[in-house]
């Protein structure tokens, strides 16, 4: 992201529309003093959860600089999990959500993370926050069958399955399974698919997941990343339609649904809902969350 990227990113974000200079002030510190002082720093975060983060690692650097990186995703976890809910978090990478879902609301977890040196980050973080009896991590792909696929290892929040003919330096073997094999026994409340990408093949092989009634949401990202596997978007969306689930995007400040007709078009991830009435009387009932002084 460029510095004016990123500068557009922080100032706009609502968690910081009252407060620009002091976001700017905050990201040029972070900027500055993980230069100077390289190495990695427990960051006091929501609620009393934490993570360690290290320059660079862009899936927790966005936290620190609006609190919240993906506000209205992140804000519709806050708002809809329950103690104890089950919450599935497939390409957890450091594991920002599950820290959300299972520190600061207290639900249960599974975290699939199959890059070696991403999932020992997330491990980490899993410790200082004192998750490993309610959140089961694995260093696995999700895909449509058990086997083995080629992935890349050092793109950060982007690495990804290659694709037929891809070739990446520094790839590994991946063990690959599905969300039916290891959800087996389990129901599942919410589930965040971001797998750059493979999101097809994470559903072929979820059919009888996805039918599970306690799902009544998936957050998805859908950023035209599946061209190349030549998947086609609107395929997940038909897929999606078939169990009972419409799209929407959320408000946090507000807590209101709002209606999409296809994938949300204004950001990455699009919100994927079965009941809307029964969500909106969850989001509505929940308690305030509180971040850098602002409730919502």
């Amino acid at each position: 992201m460029s510095v004016l990227n990123l500068l557009k990113f922080i100032t706009t974000h609502p968690l910081n529309k009252d407060e620009k200079l002091k976001a700017i002030v905050q990201c040029a510190k972070w900027q500055i003093g993980s230069r100077l002082v390289p190495g990695e720093i427990i960051y006091n975060w929501i609620n009393g959860s934490k993570f360690l983060v290290r320059t660079g690692e862009t899936g927790l650097t966005g936290n620190i600089y609006t609190g919240l990186h993906e506000f209205p995703d992140m804000g519709f976890l806050l708002h809809i999990l329950r103690a104890n809910d089950l919450f599935i978090d497939v390409g957890a990478n450091v594991g920002s959500y599950t820290i959300l879902a299972c520190a600061v609301k207290g639900a249960r977890g599974y975290a699939f993370e199959p890059v070696p040196t991403t999932y020992k980050r997330l491990i980490e973080n899993i410790r200082i926050n004192h998750l490993e009896d309610s959140v089961k991590c694995l260093s696995i792909g999700i895909g449509f069958e058990q086997g083995v696929i080629e992935f890349t290892s050092d793109m950060d929040t982007v690495n990804h399955a290659l694709a037929d003919g891809e070739k990446h330096s520094n790839a590994i073997s991946v063990e690959v399974s599905t969300l039916d094999v290891v959800l087996k026994n389990e129901s599942p409340a919410l589930m965040k698919i971001d797998v750059e990408g493979y999101e097809t093949p994470v559903l072929e092989g979820a059919s009888e997941t996805l039918k599970k009634q306690s799902l009544h949401s998936v957050i998805m990202e859908l950023n035209g990343s599946g061209n190349r596997y030549n998947y086609d978007e609107s395929r997940i969306l038909e897929m999606m339609f078939d169990y009972g689930f419409k799209t929407y995007s959320y408000n946090p400040l507000n807590r209101n649904l709002i209606n999409l007709n296809g994938k949300n078009l204004s950001s990455g991830n699009t919100l994927f809902i079965r009941d809307k009435t029964e969500v909106l009387e969850r989001l509505k009932s929940s308690p305030m969350v509180t971040i850098r002084g602002k409730w919502f």
